[in-house]
């Protein structure tokens, strides 16, 4: 970047100025807020490696509705934690964070400068604050909870882990059965709720996470999320979950039980048409950004960067660079 001083014009090396051994940048924020772009500005400015905290984006296969960085841009600036499973393998958000901590340490000691980039909550928190794995899975356990899932509906597993864990469920989407039902697993084999075994078992990584969270108006925000939404169906997700179907991935499975991949799989089905699939999709996206933001506004110590127009995000991600090293 280039600055004038006087009548001399002189360039700004951020990289050399950055001093990154224990400190990292976390750009955090909803869907459609503008992380990616945001992030590759900077990431261009200070020479740096993206570190993805998207619990879709590391599925192949997901492409244009998890709005993954093209493979042009990867290519450019390298990526992790992107394309690195088929859609039917597990992942949890605790495997995420001990690999993410291993591959920040070690682009740290290479003198890479992670950024890390996403709006998985539970992956942000495993990185940064560490997660309880819990114990191993107990099968009659399990099944016993999914028979209860199917008699009763999901929603009375959910009041039952709000009497049990009201802490659990406050953060939790109830629409996950899968988490409701670990959460209620854990307690009935440990006797105590998975938010008290969080919070004693919580470790803190070798560096230091200096979050910056993208704020947007509401209305403006929600609207960037209709217009993306119009994107990805001109772009192709139809055809990509053709693809997916056709190679025989289910909707049941947890990666596509996800907001875009299940309307259209209904839609596929002939549940929905192109039209209400549409405005589903819109409708969900908007809702998920709720629960994204209320999950962040949480913790605080992250700082909140208002933006009101796209086209000063490299301003934007010079203020964010300033205030990091302000803070060396």
């Amino acid at each position: 970047m280039e600055k004038k001083v006087g009548t001399t014009t002189r360039t700004i090396n951020w990289a050399e100025r950055l001093n990154t051994k224990s400190r990292v940048i976390a750009i955090v924020g909803s869907t459609a807020s503008g992380k990616t772009d945001l992030s590759l500005r900077i990431a261009e400015k200070i020479k740096g490696e993206i570190i993805s905290a998207d619990s879709r984006q590391i599925y192949r296969g997901l492409d244009i509705g998890t709005a993954k960085p093209s493979k042009e841009v990867r290519a450019k600036i390298p990526h992790h934690f992107i394309d690195i499973l088929d859609p039917d393998e597990d992942y949890s958000a605790g495997e995420y964070g001990q690999e993410a901590r291993k591959k920040i340490n070690e682009l740290l000691s290479n003198g890479r400068v992670p950024i890390i980039v996403g709006g998985s909550g539970l992956y942000i928190k495993a990185l940064v604050d560490g997660l309880f794995e819990g114990p191993a899975k107990n099968k009659e356990i399990r099944e016993q909870l999914e028979d209860e899932a199917k008699r009763y509906g999901k929603e009375m597993l959910y009041e039952k882990l709000k009497k049990i864990d009201p802490i659990s469920a406050s953060r939790m989407d109830f629409t996950k059965l899968r988490r409701i039902i670990r959460a209620l697993e854990v307690y009935y084999i440990t006797g105590k709720p998975i938010s008290e075994l969080h919070s004693s078992q919580q470790t803190r990584p070798e560096f230091d996470v200096v979050q910056y969270g993208i704020e947007w108006d509401r209305n403006i925000l929600y609207e960037r999320i209709n217009k993306r939404v119009d994107a990805m169906f001109e772009k192709g997700l139809v055809d990509e979950v053709k693809t997916l179907k056709e190679n025989g991935y289910s909707p049941a499975l947890n990666s596509l039980n996800t907001v875009g991949y299940k309307e259209v799989f209904d839609m596929l089905e002939g549940k929905l048409n192109e039209k209400d699939a549409r405005e589903l999709i819109k409708r969900n996206t908007r809702r998920y950004a709720k629960r994204q933001l209320t999950w962040f506004r949480a913790d605080k110590r992250i700082h909140w960067i208002k933006i009101s127009d796209a086209v000063y995000l490299d301003i934007d991600a010079e203020k964010i660079i300033n205030e990091f090293l302000a803070n060396q």
